[in-house]
């Protein structure tokens, strides 16, 4: 199955100040991440960020938001977002969920195996998942994968949204993403 434009959505798992400094790569991570939310931005993807307890781990990194600054922002306590039913209805409503984040093996991982369960399609974006020790990060996308999500790259989402080249839709999207050091 190829990600479709009116189809999907995009969910951004608690990447968040007091957070990011503890994962194995997390400049690249935010870096990665920020890139894939403007391309979910720019093709009108509806967008989630979530928190997990932000009151003591702090709120989704400003770069993020600035990023995309009408998406939903959504708190939990639970690990996964569907167990702890915060997902926006924008997002909810797609057949199709688009997910990055961290900790790949924790909340990442939970969220995907529940979104599996409760009928969506998961695309899992293995360049913009992260955790604190690279084998949890492996292990995630190995049970991700056998649970049944799909397993993407950035590039990948990119292009399976745009369908085709030509246009000023792709001549944008070029030249945003994909001329120039890319992350």
């Amino acid at each position: 199955m190829l990600m479709q434009r009116p189809e999907a959505g995009l969910l951004v798992v608690d990447i968040q100040d007091k957070l990011l400094p503890a994962v194995h790569d997390a400049d690249g991570l935010l870096a990665r991440s920020r890139w894939l939310v403007g391309v979910a931005r720019d093709h009108g993807l509806p967008i989630a960020f979530s928190e997990q307890y932000p009151r003591g781990l702090g709120g989704t990194l400003a770069a993020l938001r600035e990023a995309a600054p009408e998406a939903d922002v959504v708190d939990k306590l639970h690990f996964s977002c569907v167990a702890a039913g915060c997902l926006p209805p924008a997002l909810l409503q797609k057949r199709q969920i688009i997910v990055c984040g961290m900790e790949a093996h924790v909340c990442v991982m939970q969220t995907v195996i529940e979104l599996l369960s409760a009928g969506k399609q998961v695309f899992v974006v293995a360049d913009a998942i992260s955790s604190r020790k690279p084998a949890d990060i492996e292990l995630a996308v190995a049970r991700m994968r056998a649970a049944g999500a799909v397993i993407v790259s950035r590039e990948m989402v990119l292009f399976e949204l745009l369908e085709k080249s030509g246009g000023d839709h792709f001549k944008l999207m070029s030249q945003r993403y994909l001329i120039g050091e890319q992350p």
